[in-house]
């Protein structure tokens, strides 16, 4: 009897029980989906990074991701309706 009280205790009641083993165990594997995905972040951004050792990469980024410019040039951002008749 003692040893039933003593289990049922310790699987559901207690600190450490079972339900709270499950319940970190589901939190460890979606950190380390989420820790997966950070690291192929870290890869890309490196690889980026990289590539703006070469000058013309450097200004063709910032022209095509903050539309910067020139001093002597013009820069027409030309949208289109997609919206369907």
């Amino acid at each position: 009897m003692i040893l039933l009280i003593f289990v049922v205790w310790m699987l559901f009641f207690d600190e450490n029980s079972y339900l709270s083993h499950v319940e970190y165990d589901k939190e460890i594997e979606k950190l380390e989906i989420e820790k997966a995905y950070y690291q192929k972040e870290i890869v890309k951004d490196r690889k980026i990074i990289e590539s703006f050792e070469n000058e013309e990469n450097l200004e063709r980024f910032a022209r095509e991701t903050y539309m910067m410019k020139r001093k002597n040039e013009d820069i027409f951002i030309i949208e289109y309706d997609t919206i369907s008749n």
